[in-house]
This record gives structure tokens, C-alpha cells and sequence, in this order.
């Protein structure tokens, strides 16, 4: 589930990750509300935190300042 394409376009999988990361959520919480397997949350979550639009904390995870600036101007 590959979050940012090739030309820095938020993919809609991302987009809906982000918006559900307006409050902080453990990577188990995100798959059961998105509905997808936990390892390919785990993959999008680590490629968000290193493109700097989530980040970690106490093993939850949340949106960015820079991040809610890319879902803005998606």
C-alpha cells in the first residue's frame, strides 16, 4: 500500500490514514478501522514517519504539521 506516489501525490489509502491520524492510534487500532492487514499499515506508517507527515509516539502514531499541510493542498 504505497503512500506517496513517484510524483509526491498523496494515494487515497494515505489520505484516509492521515485523516484517521487527527487522533493518535496504535498501528492494531488503524488496520481495524481501515480495514486492512496490520503489516501493510505497519509499511505505510514507517514510509509516512520517514517522509516526515506522521510521527510516533509511545507507540501511537499521529498526522504532522507537515502532514496536515500535504492532505490540505491533496
Amino acid at each position: 500500500m504505497p503512500c506517496i506516489g513517484a510524483d509526491g501525490i498523496l494515494t487515497e489509502s494515505a489520505k484516509a490514514l492521515l485523516k484517521l491520524l487527527e487522533q493518535p492510534a496504535t498501528p492494531e487500532e488503524i488496520a481495524a478501522r481501515l480495514g486492512h492487514p496490520l503489516f501493510l499499515v505497519r509499511a505505510s506508517l514507517r514510509e509516512l514517519v520517514g517522509a516526515d507527515l506522521v510521527r510516533a509516539e509511545g507507540g501511537k502514531y499521529s498526522i504532522s504539521d507537515q502532514g496536515r499541510k500535504k492532505l490540505q493542498s491533496a
